[in-house]
């Protein structure tokens, strides 16, 4: 058997093998902290779009049933709105992405998203569960950074890679299809735009699935 086609089954059965632990582990607690950040980044995500579009933060809230708000002022609503589900995809992509590059030493990057995620929980998360959940995540993160090598550090940030590009997909599902009555994002857009819900529901989850699926063809054609 030839060399590439060897990584590409490694490639393969790994892939495999971390989306059926993820699966058998996705309601326990050793899959809970991974699941909370994606929420903060979501959030972050909606903080980060006001302020780039003239707007402003007032706070973030966190809840340890997975659930999380970004209070904004000012800003372009419509990207506001958007910025959160498409937001988390983005992280994780670009995370996925840097643990695969040959050329980024993951240890700085897992070390920039602790301090990342304290400074923010510092300055803007205003709930117990919130600000606990941030800096003991963040200073994880940082530990993690300085006293594991490479391979753990790689092994991490491709994990909240995959995990934050995956969960937005079931986050969109379950917020936006399944449950379409309730105060979700689209729900927002929908009234400020007179579009339905479930038409940004299923937009966003296309989108979400569409780079999902690249990130997988792309990992693949380079194993």
């Amino acid at each position: 058997m030839k060399a590439h086609t060897k990584r590409k089954i490694t490639f393969l059965f790994g892939f495999a093998a971390y989306f059926s632990t993820i699966w058998y582990l996705w309601d326990t607690p050793a899959v809970y902290p991974l699941k909370v950040f994606v929420v903060l980044l979501h959030e972050i995500s909606h903080a980060m779009a006001s302020v780039a579009t003239g707007g402003g933060i007032e706070k973030i809230t966190l809840n340890p049933a997975e659930g999380g708000a970004c209070y904004c002022f000012g800003g372009n609503a419509f990207i506001t709105l958007s910025a959160g589900y498409l937001g988390s995809l983005l992280w994780g992509a670009a995370m996925f992405s840097a643990a695969r590059s040959d050329k980024v030493k993951t240890n700085w990057v897992n070390g920039f998203i602790g301090v990342m995620v304290m400074v923010l929980t510092i300055f803007f998360v205003r709930t117990g569960f919130g600000i606990v959940f941030g800096l003991a995540f963040g200073l994880t993160m940082v530990v993690i950074s300085k006293q594991m090598g490479g391979a753990v550090n790689r092994g991490l940030l491709l994990t909240l890679g995959l995990t934050s590009a995956l969960y937005a997909i079931l986050d969109i599902k379950s917020d936006v299809i399944d449950r379409s009555s309730m105060q979700s994002d689209a729900a927002m857009l929908a009234e400020i735009t007179n579009v339905p819900t479930l038409v940004w529901g299923g937009l966003w989850i296309t989108i979400a699935v569409a780079v999902c699926a690249l990130l997988m063809k792309r990992a693949y054609e380079d194993a």
